[in-house]
């Protein structure tokens, strides 16, 4: 999807500083933040607190303004602005529950822990609820060229543009990525695999 003239023109004037520029900003994506947010946390098996859950979303927006709004001026509008966000957005909430879950395995550690509870974000005892740091960081490392991803799809069959779409752009996991598609979790990645070969081919 390709930058909207509505968001273009909502971005040049946060660049602009125009007055009331950021206000609309973040009414515009708060709800998308705070969907990136739960999503992020839920995928982990972690339950939040609306304190934690504004205290994440602030950090965000944070982000977004920090070195004098860095992160929107490296945009290059090849994508729409929203999928743009949501990968910076998840960037940083991975990085923050990626602490967190590092703090909890310390807790988790000790003979005397029956759970954990990290700044606000209660970690599921399940198996799946604990991410080790190298998914984490595989899954900051699959983002991080989501708008070479976005042209590069182009060249895919509707199915995999889907898979591919889901594994490196909205961070679903392939669990959730056979159920959306109605496939087999242990043909989704020879499928990634196949759609990377199409989208690698000069």
């Amino acid at each position: 999807m390709s930058l909207s003239d509505v968001d273009r023109q909502l971005l040049q004037r946060c660049l602009d500083r125009e007055p009331r520029a950021w206000q609309d900003f973040v009414d515009r994506f708060v709800g998308l933040v705070v969907h990136v947010v739960n999503r992020t946390a839920m995928g982990r098996g972690l339950s939040m607190d609306e304190a934690i859950r504004d205290d994440l979303v602030a950090e965000v927006f944070l982000v977004f303004v920090r070195h004098d709004l860095a992160v929107l001026r490296r945009f290059r509008r090849q994508c729409s602005l929203a999928t743009y966000l949501t990968i910076v957005a998840r960037r940083v909430v991975v990085r923050r529950l990626m602490a967190n879950q590092s703090a909890a395995n310390t807790h988790l550690s000790s003979p005397s822990s029956n759970g954990a509870t990290v700044t606000g974000a209660t970690v599921n005892g399940s198996s799946n609820g604990h991410a080790h740091p190298c998914q984490i960081n595989g899954e900051l490392q699959r983002i991080e060229n989501a708008e070479e991803v976005q042209h590069l799809m182009m060249r895919l069959d509707p199915r995999e543009a889907s898979v591919v779409r889901m594994y490196h752009l909205e961070g679903k996991s392939y669990q959730e990525i056979s159920q959306a598609v109605g496939l087999n979790e242990n043909s989704i990645g020879p499928m990634l695999h196949r759609a990377r070969a199409k989208m690698s081919d000069q």
